[in-house]
């Protein structure tokens, strides 16, 4: 029997959405697998050590980097989430587990999590409605977890006009829906 099931996005769809409002548009990101990474205690040597040779970033507090493949979004001390292309990384915990054998816990966050990308001119004026992220302040690479909508998400600032949002896939409608009110109060 042919398998009847086919993958749906965040938003319920067999492909990413996106939404144009003005100038502002907001990307369904599907195409991006995430893995939590804790440092076990003791460790952190051996996670360096991993992690630079396998070319994955570390960045420091308040800090998302990217790399040649991986990308990571600090998100505390000695924790990361780790980024990388989903058609090449689909089981991404599954490849990062060898890289760092025991000294670090990985959990598989793909599916935990929707991402869009927000591209806009202006999106200090925009993300002052949605959130106290003052991205005025704020260079390519600043990331941190905050509240929109009563959501815990994280923003990062990717570059000037692009910034991610990544919260719960569960409310995956409720935060697209708080990013598109936002945006036609703004443009």
């Amino acid at each position: 029997m042919a398998n009847l099931l086919h993958p749906l996005t965040p938003l319920g769809h067999a492909a990413p959405e996106v939404a144009s409002i003005g100038p502002v548009t907001i990307t369904e990101n599907t195409g991006v697998a995430l893995a939590s990474l804790a440092t076990r205690r003791g460790r952190e040597a051996d996670v360096a050590t991993a992690a630079q040779a396998a070319g994955i970033p570390q960045p420091g507090p308040g800090q998302a980097e990217k790399a040649a493949l991986y990308g990571a979004i600090w998100l505390g001390e000695q924790q990361w989430m780790i980024e990388a292309p989903f058609e090449t990384h689909e089981d991404i915990a599954a490849i990062l587990k060898p890289i760092f054998g025991d000294a670090a816990s990985i959990t598989e966050q793909t599916d935990a999590w929707v991402r869009f990308d927000v591209v806009a001119p202006d999106l200090a004026a925009l993300f002052e409605r949605l959130c106290n992220y003052d991205l005025r302040s704020k260079a390519p690479g600043s990331a941190t977890r905050t509240v929109i909508d009563h959501l815990g998400c994280y923003v990062v600032l990717r570059a000037p006009e692009l910034v991610s949002v990544i919260g719960p896939r569960s409310s995956a409608h409720a935060l697209r829906h708080a990013l598109i009110t936002a945006a036609k109060s703004v443009f």
